[in-house]
């Protein structure tokens, strides 16, 4: 609702997309919780994508449950008046575009039930039923010609700190298709554009409904792969197939993740694990899924590969998605941080390390951007953890500790993990990219003061409420 008033107060259509700045120029979040604006601090509402298609509403009527659909509602109600009372009839693309809303609010409806009852009658050994068909592969084309990307966008889709909150998911496909161009890939590789929207859209298809490991999860780890390619000038530095095995790989990294870990497949005997003899069961499904989709003609984006760089982005793709498994962490970490004082870009072995290590850093990069965009997404995967302790009680299958809703707290989980875990990766990646302090290491220290401060306050309100 806050959104559609700032959309009405913008004279904007419900395709265009919104950004708000403040004094500073900085990007602030559209929300109820936006701080009261003044004439010394006000905001600036702009509308930096234009869906070339819409028609300004004067009016709106009826109520719903969203403004999407009063809007949509409306503009076919009016298109129909208009049009019957020209030519005598419905034309058939009115018609059809009627029915393409019923049938997306009637898939809404199914998501959200199925939201409700996965746990409960859903196997997690996979839940690609589940992937969402909320869009379709032509209402994401007519996006795709549809939106504008301005340069302001463009640009600051190649920093940390980019929002991906305050973007749909059919804006986001437009935006992968924005780094796949900026970065020459097409013509580089022969990519035609029809070929890498199917992809795209195929990859969608595949990243389940799940509180966490989603599309937009794979949004935000290519975007960060995105900004770091262009942060540490790596165009510069690696070739361009191996930016395209690192972008690609971020891009299908977690592919029809079923919500539930290595761990629970293996405990569990799923097919996964078994499939795969309990070696990383789901970094392996993901690589698996992902030739897959680029098995099928029209979303082979390398189909006009030589056979030798075809053989060559497999191997580098299927290396830094297996390198995801957080159980060859320190393995990995351990090789970059020998290589990092003698580190050589012209040195496959060295190259071939730093690209797994910059998919593990825009994996788990969320700390690295501003709190209003992390916080949410740790909300998301303590969500994802305590529905697998659930279900590992409940099935009787030994409880990870750390996704236990009984022992695991907010600010103890992130202590913890940004100690041990990120500021490690990130301080080895920093050495060879000092760039990347201000941009990516200084963000996640101050994630760790703020859980640690978050971590003793809460156990000293614990200490006072004890009788």
């Amino acid at each position: 609702i806050c959104l559609y008033l700032f959309r009405v107060a913008a004279e904007a259509g419900p395709h265009h997309i919104l950004k708000m700045y403040n004094t500073n120029g900085s990007v602030v979040n559209i929300s109820p919780q936006l701080e009261a604006n003044s004439v010394d601090s006000y905001y600036r509402l702009e509308v930096v994508a234009s869906d070339l298609q819409s028609q300004k509403i004067i009016e709106l009527k009826g109520e719903t449950n969203s403004p999407f659909f009063t809007v949509c509602v409306f503009r076919l109600r009016h298109l129909e008046n208009k049009v019957t009372e020209d030519v005598g009839k419905t034309p058939d693309i009115i018609c059809e575009l009627k029915s393409q809303v019923e049938s997306f609010k009637r898939k809404l409806e199914v998501l959200h039930t199925n939201k409700q009852t996965v746990v409960l009658t859903k196997s997690p050994v996979s839940t690609f039923s589940l992937s969402r068909a909320a869009l379709t592969l032509d209402s994401v084309l007519c996006c795709y010609s549809s939106l504008q990307v301005t340069e302001e966008v463009r640009e600051h889709l190649k920093t940390p700190i980019f929002d991906n909150w305050q973007w749909e998911e059919a804006e986001m496909l437009v935006l992968l298709q924005v780094m796949y161009t900026d970065l020459d890939f097409l013509t580089a590789f022969n990519i035609e554009l029809e070929v890498l929207q199917n992809f795209l859209f195929e990859v969608y298809c595949h990243y389940n409904n799940i509180p966490f490991h989603n599309f937009q999860h794979c949004f935000c780890v290519t975007q960060m792969m995105y900004g770091l390619i262009w942060l540490t000038d790596l165009r510069n530095k690696l070739g361009r197939i191996e930016l395209l095995i690192m972008l690609t790989s971020a891009l299908c990294h977690d592919l029809d993740h079923p919500g539930y870990n290595n761990v629970y497949q293996i405990n569990a005997q799923t097919d996964l694990a078994l499939r795969y003899n309990d070696i990383s069961p789901l970094e392996n499904h993901h690589c698996a899924v992902a030739f897959g989709i680029l098995a099928k003609p029209e979303c082979n984006i390398l189909k006009n590969l030589t056979t030798e760089q075809y053989k060559h982005i497999r191997g580098g793709m299927i290396k830094c998605i297996l390198a995801t498994d957080m159980a060859r962490h320190n393995e990995i970490l351990n090789k970059f941080k020998v290589m990092q004082p003698v580190f050589d870009f012209t040195n496959k072995d060295h190259k071939e390390v730093l690209m797994k290590i910059m998919v593990k850093v825009s994996d788990i990069s969320n700390e690295a951007r501003p709190m209003a965009v992390a916080e949410p997404w740790l909300d998301c995967l303590l969500q994802e953890f305590f529905n697998q302790s659930d279900t590992e009680k409940l099935k009787g299958l030994p409880v990870t500790p750390f996704m236990d809703r009984d022992k695991v707290s907010k600010p103890s989980s992130q202590t913890n993990f940004i100690r041990f875990v990120l500021l490690p990766l990130f301080t080895e990646l920093t050495k060879l990219f000092p760039c990347l302090e201000q941009h990516i290491l200084e963000p996640v220290r101050g994630a760790l003061e703020y859980y640690s401060n978050l971590e003793r306050a809460t156990k000293e309100e614990e200490v006072t409420v004890k009788p």
